[in-house]
């Protein structure tokens, strides 16, 4: 049996994927490689320091560090669902660790200057940004689909650990040896992660057609969410929850100065209180998710990060204020490792890569958009005022549960449904196009509107794999004739559009033909509607078999 598949008699509990062996060695790995990250921030931002005391470039170590990730993830998504994601592994693996290697070399010899090391961090975060989705994306391959949520609580609490003492063994490794040796450092802690996604002997499914161009491939993984209600909820309450508890990570140094008069000591307590609570939410994730349901799970999170960020807001005790820190890194950690899990639950394997990245993008740019706003208020008013006032605001944030309610996590197939091939009357190269499909149903009148709703869901179900200007229409000379029409820009964009369709999907497709008159089935044109594009003007032009494939004119398979 594959060591990514290996399967448990008992109920799963949250350490069950720890017991697959692939998982376990790459989880441990990617401990050690959150800890070389954070070795790298705090070596950074030190360095920087001491070669400028402009607070400005100072500041621009975060940002540097932060960019690709907001840049950069939707394109990395779909590299991970256009390539082989343990390649992607192991080139943005290899591009962390050279850039991390080369500002240890730059450091070690004096010839480090502050642009230089933004350069290096914006380079080493280009590379764990192109490795997160893929890394993230094939967490369902390398365990059984029973325990993918407690392998996406494990991954969280992997980050969470490294940030809870990243910082303070950063910080001692700088006081003892130097920046240089914390980058160094980083260099050494990604060797374990990169080592084991080597010899990681990943099944490869090959692909009948070729990669999407990357502009493509980014325009369908924007097209899934938009036209995948389930999706675009969760994105939605993500970003509106990260917006809120982003107040914690963005006032936590004037709390800890304004609040708590304490000084660079009180505020890595305080940071690590907070991280702590994010390992300890992750934990009892699992036991949360068998108890309640995703929306109460939601709701209590929302409840207990804003009664936590009251308690900051009025306490002036340290010892208070880290255990409401702790409460609130719990709270934090529950609500986004549970939407996590919606989305890798939700997502057919063709583009999980992209909704994953869109995940992160919904998250960074709550908390971004959130840190921005919630420091303008504190300006305007105070801390104090600032903190409950996003208190308030999470408060309120608990209707969203009303409007946009969280959807439930199916454990159906995600695996594409293999159709049967088109004939072939017509030789078609992969560029040609646009392939106009039109579908006639027969359907009696009595039927009609029942058989409009479900047109409806398969809408849906057509765009979001990549079907273009969908519509239905009824024959005005004969009501019971329906005529469905969609196109797909090219030969290859209608094939991918078919081998995208997972079982659930097909059973939409399948329940639209329930209400076909009897005796009667549907009517299926696929049209090419630029025909001189299938004509070979001279006889020796030549024939690629690769992107050669057929038009069937009538079939009975969409």
């Amino acid at each position: 049996m594959n060591e990514s598949i290996a399967s448990e008699e008992r109920a799963p509990g949250f350490l069950a994927p720890l017991q697959v062996p692939l998982f376990r060695r790459i989880w441990v790995a990617s401990v050690l490689s959150n800890l070389g990250y954070m070795f790298l921030s705090v070596g950074t931002g030190w360095e920087m320091t001491s070669l400028t005391a402009d607070a400005g470039m100072v500041a621009l170590v975060l940002t540097a560090m932060m960019l690709p990730m907001t840049l950069l993830s939707i394109p990395a998504g779909a590299i991970a669902d256009m390539y082989d994601r343990r390649r992607i592994g192991l080139c943005s693996l290899a591009l962390s660790m050279a850039s991390a290697a080369a500002l240890t070399v730059f450091t070690s010899l004096g010839l480090a200057s502050p642009w230089l090391l933004l350069g290096f961090c914006t380079l080493t975060g280009a590379g764990m940004t192109l490795f997160n989705p893929a890394w993230q994306a094939s967490v369902s391959e390398q365990v059984p689909r029973r325990v993918l949520g407690q392998a996406v609580a494990l991954n969280s609490i992997s980050f969470n650990i490294a940030r809870s003492f990243g910082p303070a063994l950063g910080g001692l490794v700088v006081a003892v040896a130097g920046a240089s040796a914390s980058f160094a450092a980083t260099v050494i802690c990604y060797v374990p992660l990169f080592t084991v996604m080597l010899f990681w002997r990943r099944p490869r499914v090959p692909s009948r057609l070729p990669p999407e161009r990357i502009d493509r491939a980014v325009s369908a993984g924007i097209r899934y969410v938009l036209h995948s209600p389930p999706i675009r909820i969760v994105l939605v309450r993500t970003f509106c929850f990260g917006f809120g508890g982003s107040c914690l990570s963005a006032l936590m140094p004037l709390v800890t100065r304004d609040l708590l008069h304490g000084g660079a000591q009180v505020f890595g307590v305080m940071l690590g209180a907070y991280g702590l609570g994010a390992v300890v939410g992750a934990i009892g994730l699992n036991r949360l998710r068998q108890t309640c349901t995703a929306e109460q799970v939601i709701a209590l999170s929302t409840i207990t990060l804003a009664g936590s960020i009251v308690v900051v807001a009025t306490s002036t005790s340290a010892v208070l204020t880290a255990a409401s820190l702790l409460v609130a890194g719990a709270g934090w950690m529950v609500a986004l490792a549970l939407c996590n899990v919606h989305v890798q639950s939700s997502a057919p394997r063709w583009v999980s890569g992209r909704l994953l990245a869109a995940y992160q993008t919904s998250v960074a740019g709550g908390v971004a958009l959130g840190s921005w706003g919630w420091g303008r208020v504190v300006e305007a008013l105070s801390v104090e005022y600032g903190l409950l006032l996003a208190a308030l605001y999470l408060a309120v944030s608990l209707l969203l549960g009303r409007l946009l309610p969280l959807p439930s996590i199916s454990n159906a197939s995600l695996d594409p449904v293999k159709l049967s091939e088109p004939e072939v009357n017509l030789d078609l190269t992969g560029r040609s196009g646009p392939i106009v499909v039109q579908i006639e149903y027969d359907v009696p009148a009595e039927q009609a509107r029942d058989f409009y709703r479900v047109m409806q869901a398969l809408r849906s179900v057509r765009q979001r794999n990549g079907a273009y200007d969908w519509s239905i229409a009824r024959d005005i000379g004969d009501a019971e004739l329906w005529i469905e029409r969609f196109q797909c820009p090219t030969w290859h964009d209608y094939l991918r559009q078919r081998d995208r369709n997972t079982p659930h999907e097909v059973e939409i497709q399948r329940s639209s033909r329930c209400y076909l008159k009897a005796g009667s089935d549907v009517r299926v044109r696929r049209l090419l509607e630029r025909p001189f594009g299938s004509v070979r003007w001279t006889d020796d032009a030549p024939e690629d078999p690769l992107y050669t494939n057929g038009l069937n004119v009538a079939s009975r398979e969409p």
